[in-house]
């Protein structure tokens, strides 16, 4: 069975509309992998930009509280991409209006799947997701894992989506928050990198529009190599890198500054972080099950 086969039929409800919301929508509309007819977008008060959503792909916008309540009735899988500070309450307030069938699929960092469920007080059918920012030009990295409740049915339908807007990878729930601490903000890091690299460029007399240019195609170009090539990132730096050259100048004074170190520290910090985040949604629905 195609992708477009197994989501052809699927009504899918969008509840919050930023940026991860519009690059799922786009990529499944670009990839004519569902009618946008079929996609419907919601959030709490701004409905410009549900207009702009509508116009931009000619989806749904459930504007009117009568059709977002419809909306969220109706729909087969319901996206979760509200802030996080929101989403206790947003997630209680669709206990009663869900069907035990309906799939529930979360981007919110730190949102845990037994949050879900304890929100919702039942074990409803929850996919747990981490995309990241370039899944906005069909090259995102996700990690997903499954409740015990998913069919497989709907375990092709959540592969399929996020494979419309790059790659996607199965993990354990556990390993969600290492997604995040890699892939799900590695784009940030890469930026961070390329900023120093650009300004160093220019330190040496190219233009900043030079510097940009050649930094950008640099780092394209490395991660196409590991990819194509499948090699291991340790043996093709090995590769460029002569005993006493260039490279080899550059790496040394990288490693004095605790270049790699920082970058473990960084990423053990960032999947640190989204655990106290899924703590701090977790506190708030206990407290709200206690009113």
């Amino acid at each position: 069975m195609t992708e477009q086969s197994i989501l052809a039929n699927s009504n899918i409800t969008f509840y919050g509309a930023g940026s991860m919301a519009e690059a799922i929508l786009r990529g499944l509309v670009e990839a004519k992998l569902t009618e946008p007819s079929r996609l419907t977008v919601l959030n709490r008060q701004n409905a410009e930009r549900l207009r702009e959503l509508s116009q931009a792909y000619s989806v749904i916008p459930a504007i009117e509280d009568n059709h977002k309540l419809d909306a969220l009735r109706t729909a087969d899988i319901i996206v979760l991409g509200m802030k996080p500070k929101d989403a206790a309450s947003a997630i209680g307030s669709l206990r009663p209006l869900l069907r035990p069938e309906q799939l529930i699929v979360s981007v919110i960092a730190g949102l845990s799947i037994s949050t879900i469920h304890q929100l919702l007080d039942r074990p409803q059918p929850v996919v747990r997701t981490m995309p990241n920012t370039s899944s906005t030009i069909g090259l995102g990295a996700t990690g997903i894992s499954f409740s015990e409740s998913v069919t497989d049915a709907q375990r092709e339908l959540s592969l399929a989506i996020f494979n419309a807007i790059g790659m996607s990878v199965v993990v354990d729930e556990p390993l969600i928050e290492a997604v995040n601490g890699v892939s799900g903000s590695g784009p940030a890091y890469i930026y961070f990198m390329m900023e120093a690299m650009i300004d160093a460029g220019v330190q040496l007399g190219l233009t900043r529009e030079a510097a940009t240019a050649l930094t950008a195609q640099t780092v394209r170009g490395a991660g196409e190599m590991v990819k194509l090539t499948g090699e291991d990132p340790a043996e093709l730096r090995r590769k460029v890198t002569s005993p006493n050259g260039t490279t080899f100048a550059a790496l040394e004074v990288m490693r004095q500054f605790g270049f790699e170190e920082g970058m473990n520290k960084a990423i053990l910090r960032c999947a640190e972080r989204a655990r106290e985040m899924g703590e701090a949604i977790r506190a708030e629905a206990a407290s709200q099950q206690r009113q």
